[in-house]
């Protein structure tokens, strides 16, 4: 008797990270929220908006303030896990620019442990205040890699492939009668958006004109799901095709 046909597992093992192509180079995606640039070692976030809970504590709101320490573990894991020698953040880093100065101990030594073990680049922010050697890394206005340009909020008329975060881009969709938000990528052939790493940052529907508006026509919003990367086509601000 012939043997039983091999059938892949629903879920790939922790190794196996989902690869997304932009402008001629793979990336792999790390966690649901992050890219990995094997080429250059690079781990790629943006939007952690550190501190966020302490600053509306100060203003009257409090929140727990283990915001920080969660998006920082999590960055944490996967530098480990995929061998960073670089950490790129694309902006927003903090939330705001009094907390970029003056961060809460335990966020200290994180980002003390980041900065011994990788290159930290701040790409500035509209939120972050960072200026000089911030934290043991270098600020920068953006970054041109491989003829990809990295920086916070994506630029009217950029003709050059681009990497960027600021619109925290989530898919909403309704499965089984519910309404799922998640964290999601949002991408054409040369723009691609990430969604927001931080653990208390929000987001805003990748369907929303504000998003819509930055690309030149039909755009797709990605997620990770049971370890593989899930594209949905999205036409306009007029909605993402979920059945696709």
């Amino acid at each position: 008797m012939a043997p039983a046909p091999l059938v892949p597992p629903l879920v790939p093992p922790p190794s196996a990270r989902p690869a997304l192509d932009f402008a001629g180079h793979r990336f792999a995606v790390a966690g649901d929220r992050a890219l990995f640039w094997a080429r250059h070692g690079a781990l790629i976030v943006a939007d952690m908006h550190l501190e966020k809970a302490r600053w509306y504590a100060a203003r009257g709101q409090p929140l727990p303030p283990y915001d920080s320490i969660d998006t920082l573990d999590r960055l944490t894991r996967l530098a480990a896990d995929t061998g960073a020698r670089q950490i790129w953040c694309l902006g927003d880093s903090f939330h705001d620019p009094q907390a970029a100065r003056a961060v809460a101990p335990a966020i200290a030594r994180r980002l003390a442990h980041h900065a011994a073990r990788a290159r930290l680049v701040w790409v500035a922010g509209n939120h972050d205040g960072l200026s000089g050697d911030a934290w043991g890394g270098t600020v920068a206005d953006e970054l041109v890699v491989d003829g990809i340009v990295l920086r916070h909020q994506c630029l009217p008329g950029e003709t050059r492939p681009e990497i960027s975060g600021h619109f925290h881009p989530k898919l909403r969709l309704a499965l089984r009668g519910r309404s799922v938000s998640r964290p999601c990528f949002a991408a054409d052939d040369r723009r691609l958006m990430l969604p927001a790493f931080g653990s208390l940052t929000g987001g805003l529907d990748v369907r929303d004109a504000a998003i819509a508006e930055q690309f030149s026509g039909p755009y797709r919003a990605m997620l990770v799901a049971q370890g593989r990367l899930l594209a949905f086509p999205c036409r306009d601000a007029a909605g993402c095709d979920a059945t696709a």
